[in-house]
């Protein structure tokens, strides 16, 4: 038995060596002489035009590492320093950004920065603001979005080419445009004409959350057109199939699109929701021309200097350096910009999954 099993082994082992391509050996490492020596041979084989081709294509093998590193360095000098400078200076006194000797690393550590920073900014209620703005907004926003974009993407229509020109235009055209038409929209919102035929007044939705909510609820919030381009190229590239399969089982086109694109188009929901998190969570020049009793992280942070001066020195008594108030100003950002950069930190895989099927990046 145990001889059979052998043989049985060894013809196995035979038949692997027959089909399993033969490994070349290993080319031994040669010296840049010997390279040199390879390469004049080489070329001496080719014609003057190949000589020239070859010559050049080599020394841009040879700079291109170079210019690589060079450009990764830079990328990172302009991506990391800021955010280096800004650990290094939220948790430093004051006292000590007059201190020469001291670049990175402080002599000593405090909290009292943040603590001032967290009272000026009234942190906690202005936190709340923001997340009922920013998050409502955003889930809106990627549901009206996706279903704009879905029909983009998978239907076709009358207008199809025109109103997708419209949406190229929402991606390219400024916000400070349509701002001023907005804002008479809501300051003097009056829906088909009822409300100032009966009462012979206006609705005045400034200062209201409904200045963001509405416009997400149309698929034209902020970033909105990027955000249907995005959905169109990610249901575009589905198979036809998983439609007519869907058709075939008795599906209407809305349960289609909420039993079989939805689960397929999982990681651009979330890459959408998150650039639409980050772009509501930044944007104070919206909110300021909507809001002036309500506050949120961007506004604060805006007005930090004036805020601290308001709250912290005793309405303006105590002359503080303006080098020394860097420690504030920097605190604040930390503080404004942990909770984006923890939700990137922990959904980043699923953010860039969303971008490459999204077909933006050319994959």
């Amino acid at each position: 038995m145990a001889t059979q099993t052998l043989k049985n082994a060894n013809a196995l082992q035979s038949l692997l060596n027959k089909v399993r391509p033969e490994k070349k050996p290993k080319e031994p490492k040669r010296s840049r002489k010997e390279e040199r020596e390879r390469f004049k041979k080489r070329l001496s084989t080719l014609t003057p035009a190949e000589q020239k081709y070859l010559k050049r294509k080599r020394a841009i093998e040879a700079i291109w590492p170079i210019g690589r590193g060079l450009l990764v360095f830079g990328l990172c000098f302009v991506i990391i320093y800021p955010l280096m400078y800004m650990l290094a200076t939220a948790f430093r006194p004051r006292s000590e950004m007059n201190d020469p000797t001291i670049i990175w690393l402080s002599k000593s550590f405090t909290m009292s920065n943040i603590k001032d920073v967290i009272k000026a900014m009234d942190f906690w209620k202005t936190l709340g603001n923001t997340l009922f703005i920013n998050i409502g907004c955003s889930i809106i926003q990627v549901i009206t979005c996706a279903l704009t974009g879905y029909g983009f993407g998978r239907f076709k229509f009358k207008g199809k080419d025109i109103l997708f020109g419209v949406v190229i235009m929402m991606i390219l055209m400024p916000p400070q445009i349509i701002l001023i038409p907005q804002y008479m929209f809501f300051r003097y919102f009056d829906p088909l004409g009822v409300y100032h035929l009966i009462t012979h007044n206006y609705i005045n939705l400034i200062n209201n959350p409904l200045t963001m909510y509405m416009p997400a609820l149309t698929a034209n919030g902020i970033k909105a057109g990027l955000f249907i381009f995005l959905f169109r190229q990610s249901f575009r590239g589905l198979p036809k199939e998983l439609e007519d399969a869907a058709y075939l089982d008795g599906c209407s086109p809305f349960k289609t699109f909420v039993s079989v694109m939805i689960p397929n188009a999982g990681s651009t929901f979330l890459t959408v929701f998150l650039l639409s998190v980050v772009w509501y969570w930044n944007d104070y020049y919206v909110s300021t021309s909507f809001f002036t009793d309500n506050s949120t992280i961007a506004l604060q942070l805006k007005n930090l200097d004036a805020s601290l001066t308001r709250i912290i020195f005793n309405n303006g008594n105590i002359k503080v350096n303006a080098r020394e108030l860097i420690v504030w100003l920097e605190a604040g950002c930390l503080i404004s910009i942990t909770p984006i950069l923890l939700m990137y930190i922990f959904l980043q895989k699923y953010f860039t999954e969303g971008i490459a099927r999204s077909g933006l990046t050319g994959m």
